[in-house]
């Protein structure tokens, strides 16, 4: 059973992390005081749940919470060794911990435990940190709040700061909380209600005294011909520049993208202090730890050409590498860890917006979102007063903690194809949808792309969130469709690397019934088809320089004559060349090229349930249902082949096991004699 003061917590932790204007995502953290009873004295004994390493207050439940011994956790003050050795403190929270399970400690806990209040919030509100960062955050924060809020140097996160803020606690018994420099707010209650009810009004008196007394174009004035393009045309260039920055930004390792053109961060970059500001960097910890010290922004015109964006894009990206390297020699010293990779995470596009990088889809728009923060953060500081973060050689010491790096050496180790966006065709049913779902399944985000919309984005939600698939309209025959579903794709994801040419059909019926009609339709649609994937794709992974798969579902029937088949077969053989070809000619840019002939597939086929199956079954004179187990034995092995069968050979065509593997065709097909490949 949940404790009272743990599931009081809980519930306002919720509260608190449902709406943005009071923290970000993940950001921030709370605790409670209370009793319960040890299990091994029988007696009572005071605990402290506070939220853990990670979380998030939002969606916060009591496997998030860590839960450590007051007194235990009290006693470390005796034995702290002062602050050049306070990250000593943070392992021996280990020692102070109550019972099993529950999260880790964070580098907060002494904030929570030692100041004596039964609860406490920390919190990163846009409001407070632009005071916070304000370049008279101290004489605001007394003109604001007067004595019930105290200001706080800034000070890394750590034991110490704890000790701190329990000194200012005991020192200004009126005090409901204080402004941490360059940081956030913290607050504190007697209650949980109390807590709550006094982190937002610190959160809402901030937020009415920018909005009162700031200046009203925060910013400055427009840039002239800075502003935002109109909505079809900057999601155009958007869609056009996105793979080039996708590459930009996965120079050192795969990353995935969000894009966001908001209303918040158009004006941001209309602005005539937007490129100074944007050099400042962030301030907030968990603000900079997502998007990294500043972004890249591009200095050219919302009407720039797109081939002139590029190759100025290019030109800052070398001078960005080059300023974070020497970000990273001028602080690091022996003891710092390598240095992660000199790329920029936010991208900036005057009139047209922003893109955001993560290792996958969730971190890529988080990291979005936090960089909204520092534009709101920004824009509250320059209202009152003048913007003011903390300095880099700051900035480093947390950017490069030990106990960063520790954190991230714990995370699990990725799937196969985490940070890979895949495309797949005919993917709302049959072998598409096992290729969607296996590729889902080991990392990749994908687009299920489908001549159904509805049945696209049905099997794109069954594989999880817009975070990890998103449907969209195919018609493969339309080169404009496509393009416009490629669009989709870089917008949603920042880019493509492996795309599955799987859209399909056939008209099972020998030569002289096989119309003009049948035949053009079955090449519109796989031969024609996958030259139009290939072409949109192969654009998209030549400007990433990402190298990249292409893959293509042929057929055994590409090799083997079977009967009454004229037309499916002859576009069969054709995609089974294509294959050769884009292979020799897309080599150069790292793109691997491959092929998989699968035998017949019943179980789960979309082309065997509209009527196909019927067809087959009549030409070899059995009953439907046995049509799978006929096929089966007619192979070597005698054993039906299914749709996650070919989803098996995608997966590994596209791993990292077969990286030296182009232009070859794997069968999958139990064995068929007449269809071995010579």
């Amino acid at each position: 059973m949940t404790n009272p003061a743990a599931a009081d917590l809980i519930a306002r932790s919720n509260s608190l992390g449902s709406d943005p204007k009071n923290t970000n995502y993940a950001g921030g953290n709370t605790s409670a005081k209370g009793t319960d009873i040890d299990p091994v004295t029988g007696e009572p004994v005071e605990l402290m749940w506070v939220k853990g390493s990670g979380g998030d207050l939002g969606t916060l439940t009591e496997k998030g919470l860590a839960v450590l011994r007051l007194d235990r956790m009290r006693s470390l003050v005796n034995v702290y060794p002062g602050i050049d050795r306070e990250d000593e403190m943070v392992a021996a929270f280990d020692y102070c911990l109550h019972g099993k399970g529950g999260a880790a400690p964070s580098i907060d806990t002494a904030m929570h435990g030692l100041v004596d209040a039964a609860h406490v919030d920390h919190l990163h509100p846009d409001s407070g940190i632009a005071i916070a960062t304000a370049a008279d955050g101290e004489k605001l924060t007394t003109e604001i709040f007067g004595d019930k809020v105290v200001w706080v140097p800034w000070r890394r996160p750590g034991f110490q700061l704890g000790l701190d803020i329990a000194e200012i606690k005991a020192k200004n018994p009126q005090a409901i909380g204080c402004i941490l420099g360059g940081h956030g707010i913290t607050a504190w209650g007697d209650t949980s209600e109390e807590s709550e009810k006094n982190s937002l009004w610190i959160i809402d008196t901030a937020a009415a005294y920018i909005a009162e007394h700031g200046s009203d174009a925060p910013f400055g004035a427009e840039r002239a011909g800075f502003g935002a393009l109109p909505e079809a045309e900057r999601r155009a260039k958007a869609a056009a520049l996105a793979p080039t920055i996708r590459g930009i930004a996965s120079h050192d390792k795969p990353m995935v993208g969000h894009f966001t053109d908001a209303e918040v961060v158009l004006e941001f970059l209309a602005s005539e202090k937007a490129p100074a500001l944007a050099e400042l960097g962030t301030s907030c910890p968990d603000h900079f730890l997502r998007t990294k010290v500043k972004p890249m922004i591009l200095d050219l015109p919302a009407d720039a050409s797109v081939d002139d964006a590029i190759a100025r894009l290019r030109e800052l990206h070398e001078a960005y590498r080059a300023d974070y390297t020497a970000y990273y020699d001028a602080h690091a010293d022996e003891n710092s860890p390598a240095i992660r990779g000199a790329d920029p995470l936010i991208v900036l596009v005057p009139g047209v917006g922003m893109f955001s990088f993560g290792a996958n889809k969730q971190t890529a728009r988080v990291a979005g979102e936090f960089y909204i923060n520092a534009i709101n953060v920004m824009r509250g500081a320059e209202a009152l007063s003048t913007y003011r973060p903390i300095s880099d050689a700051e900035k480093f010491r947390i950017e490069y903690w030990a106990l960063e790096e520790a954190k991230l050496q714990r995370m699990p180790k990725p799937k196969s194809h985490q940070g890979r966006v895949a495309f797949v065709t005919g993917a709302a049913s049959g072998i598409g949808k096992a290729i969607a779902t296996r590729l889902a399944a080991e990392g990749a985000c994908v687009i299920v792309a489908d001549l159904d919309l509805e049945k696209a984005q049905a099997a794109a939600a069954e594989l999880g969130g817009t975070d990890v698939a998103i449907g969209v309209a195919a018609n493969v025959a339309d080169g404009d469709a496509i393009q416009a579903a490629f669009d989709e794709a870089v917008l949603a994801f920042g880019g493509v690397d492996l795309v599955v040419n799987n859209a399909g059909l056939s008209l099972s019926k020998p030569l002289l019934e096989t119309s003009e009609k049948d035949w053009d339709l079955q090449h519109d649609v796989m031969a024609k088809g996958s030259f139009l994937v290939s072409k949109a794709a192969a654009q998209i992974l030549i400007d990433q320089k990402l190298g990249g798969d292409i893959i293509y579902i042929s057929s055994k029937n590409s090799v083997f004559a079977g009967p009454n088949n004229i037309a499916y077969s002859a576009t069969k053989a054709d995609q089974a060349h294509q294959v050769r070809l884009l292979a020799v000619e897309l080599g150069e840019h790292g793109i691997r090229v491959n092929g998989i002939n699968p035998d017949g597939v019943v179980r789960g086929s979309g082309i065997f349930a509209s009527g196909w199956g019927a067809n087959r079954a009549a030409t070899y004179g059995v009953a439907e249902e046995d049509l799978g187990q006929f096929y089966a034995n007619r192979t070597i092995l005698k054993r039906e082949v299914v749709p996650e069968n070919v989803a098996d050979a995608v997966f590994v065509l596209t791993g990292p096991e077969l990286s030296r593997t182009t232009g070859l065709h794997i069968p999958v097909d139990s064995g068929v004699a007449a269809a071995f490949l010579r």
